[in-house]
């Protein structure tokens, strides 16, 4: 139990390979929050990948938003906003006494079971990044900004990878 309850969590997780660490974009460290962009660490990481990069398609992207509807209804949390994108996924929840990694991690499971269920280049491999963020929202000014950046912003910033043909965000 928190002492402390959010108003909402912010969450996003990433196609496993589409952000590795060392990225031109910004990357995260475990404990040490934003880095700079570490070209040869990226391209290190790049040529490790044990499995090829899989997109999500429209297709996929609508199968995994309506599994975080269903699973919020489910759990009984309020749902704010949420968005499959072509490499990353952003959701805006509040979950009263659940810490926000449980609810990330519940998310992409659930997610991951949908997407290997019914598209088999999903299976036996991972579909998505290690982890993932999580954010607190405290204030209400706050928590309309997210859920604004989640529905509406994501779609003006430079359109989808997929739709443009590249991997970037």
């Amino acid at each position: 139990m928190f002492n402390h309850v959010p108003l909402a969590y912010f969450i996003t997780w990433t196609v496993y390979g589409t952000f590795l660490q060392g990225d031109e974009r910004g990357w995260r460290k475990r404990g040490e929050g934003e880095q700079s962009a570490q070209p040869k660490l990226a391209e290190w990481r790049r040529e490790r990948l044990k499995h090829p990069i899989e997109l999500l398609n429209e297709p996929q992207r609508q199968a995994v938003e309506s599994e975080i509807e269903r699973l919020a209804d489910y759990r009984g949390w309020r749902l704010w906003a949420k968005n499959a994108r072509s490499n990353h996924v952003h959701a805006v929840i509040t979950a009263s006494s659940v810490a926000g990694n449980t609810v990330r991690d519940q998310l992409k499971a659930n997610c991951t079971r949908v997407l290997r269920t019914q598209w088999v280049q999903f299976v036996d491999r991972p579909v998505w990044t290690n982890g993932g963020d999580w954010q607190c929202i405290n204030m209400e000014e706050e928590l309309e900004q997210v859920v604004l950046y989640v529905s509406v912003a994501q779609d003006r910033m430079c359109g989808d990878p997929v739709k443009r043909g590249t991997t970037g965000r």
